[in-house]
């Protein structure tokens, strides 16, 4: 099976690099700009043009409508299969999906890190073969600039829920500037961010072959 990984489009996906054919197309969240319902039609509209068999969508922390109007969200995103807190199984793999990252000012999907993460990751099913999550694990792509020092920003408690599973891959994004591959133990981490820390949409999307 082979996966397209994107994630942080911010509503520039018209403007994106050409993307590969592939079984899955997965985006992980910040696919919206403005955080609207309109936003979210433009991106349906888009994904209607793509050739994926399958398309999963995840949101993050700019996607405002998939938390304030969830109903009326959902039901604009028929082009694709839209995961909270929950899976599906494509082709015998078993996807989770989750949007939530650890509170930084005031953004949708946020909780404190700490025992509210841990609780939301305790979620992930045990035979989870892909994990989708909008924000990075501590010390994998999760790296920002803070004045003169590079602080990781991920978290602890997903990092630490992967370290329980035996996933194929974990998909992601949230920290542009963390845009790559990496790998912890026979785990593949990807942080598929497309646009730069610039909100240019220059990222090519990340193909995973399972």
């Amino acid at each position: 099976m082979r996966l397209v990984c994107i994630s942080d489009t911010h509503s520039l996906h018209w403007q994106m690099p050409d993307i590969p054919e592939g079984d899955v197309l997965i985006h992980a969240g910040d696919s919206l700009g403005q955080g609207t319902l309109d936003n979210i039609e433009d991106l349906n509209d888009w994904l209607g043009t793509l050739p994926h068999r399958h398309k999963i969508v995840i949101a993050g922390n700019h996607d405002w409508a998939f938390q304030t109007a969830p109903a009326h969200a959902r039901a604009a995103l028929s082009n694709a299969t839209y995961l909270e807190d929950s899976g599906v199984e494509v082709d015998g793999f078993r996807f989770w999906g989750s949007p939530w990252t650890p509170t930084f000012m005031d953004w949708a999907f946020m909780l404190d890190r700490g025992k509210p993460m841990q609780t939301k990751w305790a979620e992930i099913p045990e035979n989870t073969d892909v994990l989708i999550t909008h924000g990075p694990p501590m010390g994998f792509g999760d790296r920002v600039a803070m004045g003169f020092h590079d602080q990781s920003v991920g978290c602890l408690e997903l990092l630490e829920r992967i370290d329980q599973l035996a996933l194929k891959a974990h998909i992601f994004g949230h920290i542009h500037e963390g845009y790559g591959e990496y790998q912890r133990g026979s785990t593949r981490l990807i942080n598929a961010s497309t646009c730069t820390e610039w909100y240019r949409p220059e990222n090519p999307p990340i193909v995973l072959d399972l």
